[in-house]
């Protein structure tokens, strides 16, 4: 099927994109990587009057070191975070990356364009939400910050004004001693994730100071199991404590039967997630490397 109809804008700078989101009204779309909008624009699921294209705009696809913090260009795309040494210094990072569909989508997909959609299928959400992230975004009153867990609102609803758009991610870089994975179950590379479990830990010693755990594509948005990270906080991670957080993992889950997998199937294969995550995280705030691909039916 094709889309219907629209205006197609090419801007020239994000504070032009920024103006024609205030003069063009609701009827205006971003177009980014468009992996997920053109997708449902030829399914007649999303049908803007105005496509505004942001890929033309300089200096929006970056990946720099700024003292304790990597700061992503909006546009800067999946595959040159999967290449990128600075990101590689935070695993997890690496591992979404990596691990997003297929080459060609790593290739036009974007980490801004991924967030602002806020797709409850979305591997950057639920990593980023293991990390201290702040989102900037730029609108016609100017720009501002906003804390990921205060930037999506629910599914396909993030925090941005109409005029807003996102400019920057900023991720800041753990302490030492930190380690973290990500992992989805996956029936194919190109398709959403069944499940996934993102988990970042901080280790003082054997003893775990800091633990971060997230749920992907098992809720509206990802979900931060709370009681399975204070499930592993203080003294060593022993096999005790990775099952007592594997369990709290599968209570925090709140999935929907679908064509991927029952409810119950899914809160099953998060725990496993998790479990598999937590061992990772835990040889990588050790110093070890260890390589991680997801897993496919």
């Amino acid at each position: 099927m094709y889309p219907r109809a629209f205006h197609y804008h090419r801007a020239g700078s994000l504070k032009e994109a920024v103006a024609m989101l205030s003069q063009l009204g609701e009827g205006a779309k971003l177009l980014a990587g468009g992996q997920s909008l053109i997708p449902l624009m030829k399914l007649r699921f999303a049908n803007p009057s105005h496509l505004v294209d942001l890929n033309f705009i300089s200096d929006t696809s970056y990946i720099k070191v700024d003292k304790d913090t990597l700061r992503f260009g909006a546009l800067t795309r999946h595959a040159e975070i999967e290449t990128s040494a600075p990101a590689a210094t935070i695993p997890i990072l690496h591992d979404c990356a990596a691990g997003i569909a297929d080459v060609q989508v790593r290739n036009r997909g974007t980490i801004g364009g991924s967030l602002a959609e806020a797709d409850p299928s979305g591997d950057w959400a639920t990593v980023l939400s293991t990390l201290t992230v702040e989102v900037r975004c730029l609108g016609t009153n100017g720009e501002r910050a906003v804390s990921l867990t205060d930037f999506i609102n629910d599914a396909y609803t993030t925090a941005l004004a109409p005029d807003e758009l996102v400019s920057e991610v900023s991720v800041k870089i753990p302490p030492k001693e930190s380690g973290g994975a990500y992992l989805a179950f996956k029936r194919s590379a190109p398709v959403y994730p069944t499940a996934s479990a993102a988990v970042q830990l901080t280790m003082d010693g054997d003893s775990c100071k800091e633990a971060a755990i997230a749920l992907g594509c098992v809720g509206l948005t990802a979900i931060r199991a709370k009681d399975a990270e204070a499930a592993l906080r203080g003294g060593p991670i022993t096999a005790k404590k990775i099952l007592a957080a594997t369990d709290a993992a599968r209570t925090a889950a709140d999935p929907q039967s679908d064509m991927r997998g029952s409810a119950d199937y899914k809160r099953t294969l998060v725990g496993a997630l998790v479990k598999r995550a937590i061992e990772i995280a835990v040889r990588r705030a050790r110093g070890e490397h260890v390589e991680v691909g997801h897993i496919y039916a």
